[in-house]
């Protein structure tokens, strides 16, 4: 009986500390909704560590023809995810007219885009720090750099 206890504590614990890890980073969250009869709602929440893992599973080759074309583009993505992670509440950008809206912000660390119209309400929400991780990975399979 004890050994089952002790057994049960373990995966109990293990759980737990995976489960930390997974989320460690925070969330990605994209939701889409359509404003119209039978319209599609899809909701999507993935673990940002889940995209760190993903880049490690693309082969070399496809990586680096991402990173070659990306390459320009690099060491302005690297300041620029640097920038958002200083500055946990900042909006960006606001534009609006008649019947649409676009607002990129920073909210509690995640770069925040809401995409609203009459026919549908999109946001995305990524933590800064994924942002990061990816600038990082791509830079070390670009050439060159």
């Amino acid at each position: 009986m004890i050994f089952l206890a002790k057994a049960a504590l373990g995966f109990g614990a293990t759980i737990a500390v995976v489960g930390a890890y997974v989320f460690h980073e925070g969330v990605i969250r994209v939701d889409v909704d359509e404003n119209r009869a039978a319209g599609n709602h899809v909701h999507v929440w993935v673990p940002a560590t889940t995209v760190s893992l993903g880049l490690r599973c693309v082969p070399r080759d496809r990586l680096e023809e991402a990173a070659s074309k990306a390459q320009p583009f690099l060491p302005l993505l690297r300041e620029i995810s640097k920038e958002l992670e200083k500055y946990p509440n900042a909006e960006l950008v606001d534009v609006k007219d008649a019947s649409d809206q676009v607002r990129v912000a920073i909210v509690n660390g995640r770069l925040q885009i809401d995409a609203v119209n009459e026919d549908q309400v999109v946001h995305v929400r990524v933590p800064a720090a994924a942002i990061r991780d990816v600038v990082d990975r791509l830079e070390n399979a670009a050439p060159g750099i």
